[in-house]
């Protein structure tokens, strides 16, 4: 569901465009534009491809004077601007707007500096996730957060969405992983956000910037924490027959006072889909499995795993293998990571989700979910940062046929609604983008999203960053609010008023 907005006629966008290419042209090379369609047309959407539009103009800077003199020029002309990274983002987050400029940031790939006396790295805002530690490796240290799409996504799509990855729940997100992030206001002024020190005077503006979604300002470089590598890792993969005790077990073993370095889950119909694709010997009979990782000194890794071990037969665990080397290991997690191409050989297309609910109601969401595939008659693979009780539901469905589409938005939003009615919230680490705007109405207040909007209008009064994104307006509540009246789905108190 969207609101309907005037879609602008062929000469108008036309007009438009010649304006702003023009006024571009007299910064940017002439390789470093783009508005023919041919040419624009592989930036109509990031890794939500359910969801496309065709940006007007297309700018590919490649100095910090250049990025600084588009933000001038678009800013000028009162132009949409969208900041792209990698594109991997699965929200919609990086969506062009229609008549607006997407500014890709990808030439920004330089890793700057790596200190290790310091732990640091200082990198440019298009370098690859997975670049950082390549880099600090010689040092014996590594990037903490590591995504699923870690070996292509970049550091500023990372500090947009939040990033986290298999590693967050000892070691954290983005937000606890980066100290600075230097950049550039929607007026082409430059602003940084914290310091390499461990504070800095005033508002903790570092923490509004991340996760902010291109809403706030345009990050071009990144000073990010490292920190040395294990002596030793080693993962746990238990099997269990039943999702509700593989659900208890994540409880029981933080519970327990252990903080793995990775607990991840996976049911039935996702590692059949993975060890088809990458052969990760799983055991396709378990209704779930969980994979627990330790790592620290070679003491550490061995008295950790023993407790975890313990734990996991207590919660009913059927089968437990433990990795005997590194490539053993490596395998085992080969599998949660290509969770997310392993679906895209089983189906024509599929819907991401990413919702958080407390650790102890696992089992009751995976239920849900089963009852929502009846539902809506689609079928859904889950995966779940499980430590920390992020959801990844993967809805498996045909874009080319618009009432499947319909229903995994149905679907989707179900998933949603009900993590918030449990306890938790409509997002994780993916971001709100365009995905999640009608989710935002049920699990925020009028008020609340209006305080969300003020402070996206402190940093960007003319609304031009990323716009229509994250933050519904009234009007999109408003009528959510009508369509779920009429379908007799109201869920949530706010919008009983519609």
């Amino acid at each position: 569901m969207s609101t309907a907005t005037p879609q602008p006629t062929a000469s108008e966008r036309a007009l438009r465009q010649k304006q702003i290419v023009d006024a571009l042209g007299q910064h940017l090379p002439a390789h470093a534009l783009l508005w023919n369609s041919e040419d624009t047309t592989p930036y109509e959407c990031d890794g939500l491809t359910a969801y496309r539009q065709r940006p007007l103009v297309v700018a590919l800077p490649e100095t910090e004077e250049q990025v600084q003199a588009v933000l001038r020029v678009c800013h000028r002309l009162d132009a949409p601007v969208v900041a792209r990274g990698a594109g991997t983002g699965l929200s919609g987050g990086a969506m062009p707007h229609a008549m607006g400029v997407t500014l890709s940031l990808a030439k920004f790939n330089r890793i700057l500096e790596v200190n290790p006396v310091s732990r640091t790295a200082r990198v440019q805002c298009g370098v690859r996730n997975l670049a950082i530690s390549e880099a600090a490796a010689p040092h014996n240290l590594y990037y903490a957060p590591d995504p699923s799409s870690q070996i292509a996504c970049t550091i500023g799509g990372n500090v947009a969405e939040n990033s986290g990855g298999v590693h967050c729940l000892k070691y954290g997100l983005t937000v606890h992983n980066v100290l600075r992030v230097r950049g550039f206001t929607v007026e082409g002024d430059p602003v940084t956000f914290g310091s390499e020190a461990l504070d800095v005077p005033g508002y903790d503006l570092l923490a509004a910037m991340i996760g902010s979604e291109g809403m706030l300002a345009v990050a071009l470089e990144v000073t990010v924490k490292l920190i040395p590598k294990p002596q030793l890792a080693r993962c746990i993969m238990a099997s269990f027959d039943d999702v509700r005790k593989a659900g208890d077990a994540v409880a029981a073993v933080i519970a327990a006072g252990i903080i793995p370095a990775g607990l991840e889950m996976m049911d039935k119909p996702m590692t059949a889909a993975v060890e088809d694709f990458v052969h990760a010997d799983y055991d396709l009979t378990a209704e779930a499995i969980l994979l627990c990782e330790s790592d620290g000194t070679p003491e550490e890794v061995e008295e950790e795993i023993g407790r975890m071990s313990d734990v996991l037969r207590n919660a009913g665990a059927t089968a437990i293998t433990v990795s005997n080397n590194e490539e053993e290991r490596l395998r085992f997690w080969s599998g949660r990571k290509n969770a997310f191409p392993a679906s895209g050989r089983i189906s024509p297309d599929y819907m991401c989700m990413d919702s958080t609910i407390p650790r102890k109601r696992l089992a009751d969401i995976l239920l849900a979910i089963q009852e929502m595939e009846k539902k809506y008659r689609l079928r859904c693979a889950n995966v779940f940062h499980a430590g920390d009780g992020n959801l990844h539901p993967l809805i498996l469905f045909d874009a080319n046929d618009p009432d499947e589409l319909h229903r995994c938005e149905l679907f989707g939003a179900d998933i949603l609604e009900t993590s918030v009615a449990m306890g938790g919230t409509v997002t994780g680490e993916h971001g709100v983008g365009i995905e999640k705007l009608n989710s935002m109405c049920t699990q925020f207040t009028t008020e609340e999203n209006l305080q969300m909007f003020a402070l996206k209008g402190a940093f960007d009064p003319k609304g031009l960053l990323n716009p229509g994104k994250v933050i519904p307006t009234l009007n999109r509540c408003a009528e959510y609010g009508k369509m779920l009246v009429r379908g007799g789905q109201i869920k949530h108190p706010d919008l009983e008023r519609f």
